[in-house]
């Protein structure tokens, strides 16, 4: 199938994926009375006297606004807000059909961070979360930041997260099959915008040691001056050994290659290079670092990718329907580190130990079991690290 095409044709029959859904009576004057005026005036101002009341009175409890300035949107860069709506449609089917949650686009014709942040800041008392979606690097590292220090509610950058917290349990479980521990691999990642970072900073904290991070003027250094701050950041806690040089050196030896960055940018000599039973995540899309049969032939032991046509697709919608359906129902006030760790090890448990293979490291996207594991996993992390039912 023609998926470009198909897709076009359907967007023109569907007008739209998502609508809103009236969800009391109105046919009555007693029940124009309650839903509306005169009963509305008094859940208004029991709101009024207790903000928390509006995440009970109102259907603010279940309610996550998608936000996007349309400047990285899939592989297609910037395209603009409006070009961005399919996509942020799209998203907010997943978050109803997976997570039960009601997302809303929202998508804003600005690029200025602090525009985005602000406008933001004052939409969001109608809504339980925010999740960023298609913002480009490294604006999306402030906007995320400065929402996270200026909100009561979850903000969460799935370009970033999202990404990390599946290539992680993807890792976890790989790991398994291959018969290597996390604290002895090396760890190679191609690619060092929003997605690269925050991979290399969740594998830190999960208790990777060795990483070396690359984009596409090489190896990324501690010390080299024309590093962005955002670079220079993650250099200090990477490539301890100082090495230098291109991609084709980082991946000599290396037991994991993790991509998100450009198409066809590894060869199967550089595979070949790698460490016995290597896994390797070729992330980008619609065409890969390189061809999964293409790194199987070279040597990979693993191969995943982002693509729903081969075995072990590491996907994001894995992670933010039950991701924000654990936020919502424990009433997080933030998404911290731990939670996304949650999150990843509940991903990696779906597949038990009598289903685990080379072609099998991942639950599918549209396993609900696997949602609800990571709805659990994230509310029950919520309230061990205390920050569960403390909106303000």
């Amino acid at each position: 199938m023609n998926y470009r095409e198909q897709s076009l044709k359907k967007h023109a029959e569907w007008k739209g994926k998502i609508e809103t859904v009236c969800r009391v009576p109105t046919d009555s004057r007693e029940a124009l009375s309650l839903a509306y005026t005169p009963g509305v005036a008094e859940p208004c101002m029991a709101i009024h006297a207790d903000k928390q009341k509006s995440f009970e009175l109102t259907r603010r409890w279940n309610t996550v606004a998608v936000i996007t300035d349309g400047t990285a949107v899939l592989g297609l860069g910037d395209i603009g807000p409006e070009a961005g709506m399919p996509v942020m449609e799209g998203k907010c089917a997943l978050f109803r059909a997976y997570g039960g949650v009601d997302a809303f686009p929202v998508c804003l014709k600005t690029k200025d961070p602090e525009e985005i942040i602000k406008t933001v800041e004052i939409i969001s008392g109608s809504f339980g979360g925010i999740n960023l979606e298609d913002i480009s690097a490294p604006r999306c590292f402030e906007i995320e930041t400065k929402l996270k220090e200026r909100l009561n509610i979850p903000v969460f950058h799935d370009d970033q997260h999202g990404t990390a917290i599946v290539v992680t349990a993807g890792l976890i479980n790989a790991l398994k099959l291959a018969g290597k521990e996390k604290q002895n691999i090396k760890v190679v990642i191609n690619g060092a915008g929003a997605a690269g970072v925050s991979i290399a900073k969740m594998l830190l904290c999960y208790g990777v040691k060795d990483i070396t991070l690359c984009d596409r003027f090489g190896i990324i250094c501690e010390g080299d001056e024309s590093l962005n701050s955002v670079h220079a950041e993650i250099a200090k806690q990477t490539n301890r050994g100082h090495m230098k040089g291109a991609l084709a050196d980082a991946m000599k030896g290396a037991d994991v290659f993790i991509g998100v960055s450009a198409p066809n940018c590894v060869t199967k000599e550089m595979v070949a290079s790698m460490a016995d039973k290597s896994v390797v995540f070729t992330c980008a899309n619609p065409v890969p670092e390189i061809r999964r049969a293409d790194a199987l032939e070279a040597g990979a032991y693993i191969v995943g990718t982002g693509s729903s046509e081969y075995p072990n697709q590491i996907n994001n919608v894995l992670v933010f329907p039950g991701l924000f359906r654990g936020a919502l129902d424990s009433r997080a006030s933030t998404v911290n580190r731990e939670m996304m760790i949650a999150a990843a090890e509940g991903i990696a448990g779906c597949v038990g130990a009598d289903k685990l293979s080379r072609d099998y490291i991942l639950p599918y996207a549209y396993d609900k079991s696997a949602h609800d594991c990571v709805a659990r996993a994230v509310a029950s992390s919520a309230e061990k690290t205390g920050v569960a039912g403390k909106r303000a």
